[in-house]
């Protein structure tokens, strides 16, 4: 089993679509294969934290597509396939098919078990301060 935690924009809302049960897909989508291509599978553990704030959120991955040699077609038909699982309302289709078409991966990872957790802030030196998802063996050892 592998630790991850995804680090999400805040102003996006989706930790609480998250809890709610609005958004049982986390999607990552990528120009060049970035973290966790390849390396998340079933029954991994899932740590989120809004940019800027604590670890709030756990949840196991119950399954993961993967997707390469994206077109603007094919990135529509993903959208359309697993938007709404995603969190995405019907209103901002467009604007993620913007944001999403010229990428080149995508990752579907689908959540179960979700959980509020006790908070704790975490370490992502040696991560890269812009990095947006982190792959640890240990989560007590980048918890702060």
């Amino acid at each position: 089993m592998r630790y991850h935690i995804a680090i999400m924009n805040k102003s996006w809302g989706l930790t609480e679509k998250i809890l709610k049960g609005q958004k049982i897909i986390e999607s990552r989508w990528y120009k060049n294969k970035y973290q966790p291509c390849n390396n998340i599978f079933c029954g991994d553990i899932i740590y989120f934290k809004n940019s800027g704030e604590p670890v709030t959120l756990k949840a196991e991955v119950e399954k993961v597509l993967q997707f390469e040699n994206l077109s603007p077609e094919k990135v529509r038909q993903i959208l359309l396939d697993y938007g709404e699982k995603d969190g995405i309302e019907k209103k901002d289709f467009e604007k993620y098919l913007e944001m999403f078409k010229e990428k080149k991966y995508c990752l579907l990872i689908f959540l179960k078990n979700v959980e509020k957790i006790e908070p704790f802030q975490i370490n992502k030196k040696g991560f890269g301060m812009m990095s947006s998802w982190l792959m640890v063996e240990d989560v007590d050892k980048i918890k702060q």
